[in-house]
């Protein structure tokens, strides 16, 4: 099992690590994009980002301000990383729990902190749903703690599981090749491209459900 979960893990050829400058490819994708002539492909980022941005200032009400700015490069930054991590020889970050929490806690953290400390009562409030039978409401207290303080782990587990579901299953299919007939090469071909074509939607499906989810948390709190 080591080894399966080893070739997430290509190494590099100095003594120091770089797996984790793949990382940072995403930035180096965007600048000639937004600085150069407008193009097909930077309006369509842009519809895209002004969507999200209107979506989330729905969810986050009225006195949202600039905070759907965070959620939107939260967004971007976790798709880019997903969609390189399809390319061969590049380390899918976002397949790592190292990552995927250290996106998930301190937002979690900050949430937490900021609606305990200046909306207690509402936190409280928060804590039995409405209409909850009286007997009912100790066992409600502790439900609805445990589903408060699982939230970054459910977070950071749903993305990086997701990303490394597709990922092996891939590298099986792609392992068992040399063994194949001409026929069966043909179909594993087919195959892999259907796999890679759901992986790409499961990239962008699963970058949209962080984000969303941090959003829904923080419009929790307020």
């Amino acid at each position: 099992m080591a080894n399966l979960f080893s070739s997430f893990d290509p190494a590099t050829n100095f003594n120091l690590s770089l797996n984790w400058m793949s990382t940072f490819i995403g930035m180096l994708i965007i600048p000639p994009m937004f600085w150069l002539i407008p193009s097909r492909l930077s309006m369509i980022w842009l519809k895209i980002l002004m969507t999200l941005h209107k979506e989330f200032k729905i969810l986050l009400g009225k006195n949202s301000g600039g905070s759907t700015l965070i959620l939107v490069s939260l967004f971007s930054f976790i798709m880019f990383n997903n969609f390189l991590g399809l390319f061969p020889y590049i380390f899918t970050s976002t397949s790592h729990m190292i990552l995927t929490l250290t996106l998930a806690l301190p937002l979690w953290l900050s949430f937490m902190l900021f609606g305990w400390l200046n909306n207690t009562i509402h936190m409280f409030a928060h804590l039995v749903p409405q209409g909850t039978p009286p007997i009912l409401m100790p066992f409600m207290v502790c439900i609805e703690t445990i589903s408060n303080l699982i939230r970054p782990g459910t977070l950071a587990v749903r993305l990086s599981a997701n990303m490394i579901a597709g990922h092996l299953l891939m590298t099986l299919l792609g392992n068992t090749g040399p063994a194949l007939s001409l026929a069966l090469i043909n179909f594993l071909i087919i195959t892999q491209i259907l796999l890679l074509i759901l992986e790409s939607a499961v990239s962008i499906i699963q970058s949209y459900v962080f984000a969303v989810l941090s959003t829904l948390y923080s419009s929790e709190v307020n």
